[in-house]
């Protein structure tokens, strides 16, 4: 398969399970494994996340032009505390983060409390709280719950919509939430890596043209991926998404098991 096809192929495994709850990261480290694309590094990530980003801001725009309007409104102040925790997550752990998502020792455990992550979260009882019915220590827990999601085969969106379900927030609610705030945990990875590669740390190998092709597929895919998870979430369960982690992270781990993963 040309560099070119593996790029979009990446792109849209990015962009779905980005916004899905099965784990962009890990499928990503799945996918590198399986398409040989590892040596385009740091600045294909980069350019994936971008791609996703674009998927977020073309169907939240109405809100992001609200906020930055009223930078001092509730939606605005609840992304920037849930933000913060986040952050400090982020940041404080980096290099540890890093060497397990490069190593993926841990992936198909992490797959597998993804999955019970979901389950739980599906049979919780629909909140009733609304976007500004949100407590700033709602999005404490939450933005907190986002970092942990670091870990490679964690899901950041199952992560967080179970915790939002957790602390009563209408499901439709809870997705939106999600969404806007992995707006800035995206931002903030583009800007790591971008960092990073001006610095020099990494060696880059990916033309321009499969750049652009990762680019779009991602972004196209996570367009659908979040219209999908919001249809599902209103009138659909996510039990086949933990189902599917299961899988997964079984196969997963007998390939660890057997010394070809």
């Amino acid at each position: 398969m040309e560099e070119f096809a593996k790029a979009i192929v990446l792109g849209i495994i990015q962009g779905l399970t980005e916004f899905l709850p099965i784990s962009s990261t890990g499928h990503l480290l799945i996918g590198r494994k399986f398409l040989g694309l590892a040596e385009a590094g740091l600045f294909l990530d980069t350019m994936l996340h971008l791609g996703t980003l674009l998927a977020v801001v073309a169907i939240f725009w109405r809100d992001i032009v609200f906020m930055i309007r009223n930078p001092f409104n509730k939606l605005t102040l609840l992304i920037v505390v849930g933000t913060i925790p986040t952050a400090i997550i982020g940041l404080t752990f980096e290099d540890f983060f890093k060497e397990i998502s490069e190593t993926g020792v841990t992936a198909g455990w992490e797959f597998l409390l993804t999955g019970v992550i979901i389950w739980w979260a599906d049979n919780m009882k629909n909140g009733h709280k609304q976007i500004g019915d949100i407590s700033y220590k709602d999005a404490l827990l939450i933005g907190t719950l986002q970092g942990a999601a670091i870990l490679p085969a964690i899901s950041r969106s199952g992560l967080t919509i179970a915790g939002s379900l957790f602390r009563g927030i209408d499901k439709a609610a809870a997705a939106r939430f999600s969404f806007l705030l992995s707006m800035p945990a995206i931002l903030g990875a583009v800007v790591l890596q971008t960092v990073e590669m001006a610095e020099g740390k990494v060696a880059e190998s990916i033309s321009i043209s499969a750049l652009a092709a990762g680019t779009l597929a991602s972004a196209v895919a996570g367009y659908v991926a979040v219209k999908w998870m919001l249809n599902i979430l209103q009138r659909g369960s996510l039990k086949g998404f933990a189902v599917y982690v299961w899988v997964v992270g079984g196969i997963i781990l007998i390939l660890q098991f057997l010394g070809k993963f």
